[in-house]
């Protein structure tokens, strides 16, 4: 086969994760769209993905706005209920694929502080080789060195990997570091797209 390694991305990938659904209808649709553009949250969420401590995090909302810094501690408090469960189909595709040999390696943006709820929340994480979570390594995707240390730690050779994001940026940067790399869409895609690639799952 053409590959012999899988490196996946975590979320929305393996395990589905929605912030809104930490509240459960306790925050509003307008309050969820004020707290997003106020708090900057898609930026705040990476550099709590990169390392970023909640703790700093909250009181640097807190001292912008009171509110924006309520919302966050309870969105930490909460954090389990934004994991909505293992992405359909995924679970199975992963023990194919360990029961064909194949390296699985997850390579994750996600808070060192709340990685300890990703397993429980999908246990086909738990099958693989190991994960690279950014907030322990102090990086990432779609930045460089975290993919050099994935593919160092667990000996991957990216032409023989294939690269499996939900995001373009981190898809378009594997590629650019000559991974094979695949935008998911779905477990049924993922599959014709492993079977292209010689791998050998069921249909």
């Amino acid at each position: 086969m053409s590959v012999d390694a899988v490196l996946f991305d975590l979320g929305n990938v393996l395990l589905g994760w929605e912030w809104t659904a930490a509240f459960d209808g306790s925050l509003t649709p307008q309050d969820a769209a004020r707290f997003v553009a106020e708090a900057d949250f898609q930026a705040l969420n990476h550099r709590l993905d990169a390392g970023l401590p909640w703790d700093a995090a909250i009181a640097e909302l807190h001292a912008r706005d009171p509110w924006l810094g309520r919302v966050l501690e309870e969105y930490r408090r909460r954090y389990p209920q934004a994991l909505t469960g293992p992405v359909p189909g995924m679970a199975e595709l992963v023990g194919e694929l360990r029961a064909a040999g194949l390296r699985l390696v997850g390579l994750t943006n996600w808070s060192a502080e709340m990685y300890v709820h990703a397993v429980p929340a999908a246990p086909a994480i738990g099958l693989l080789d190991g994960v690279v979570v950014s907030g322990q390594e102090g990086v990432a995707k779609p930045d460089a060195r975290i993919f050099a240390i994935a593919a160092q730690r667990y000996g991957l050779d990216p032409e023989r990997t294939l690269f499996v994001d939900d995001s373009d940026p981190n898809v378009a940067a594997a590629a650019h570091l000559g991974f094979r790399a695949t935008l998911f869409t779905g477990a049924g895609a993922l599959r014709a797209e492993l079977r292209r690639l010689g791998v050998d799952v069921r249909a």
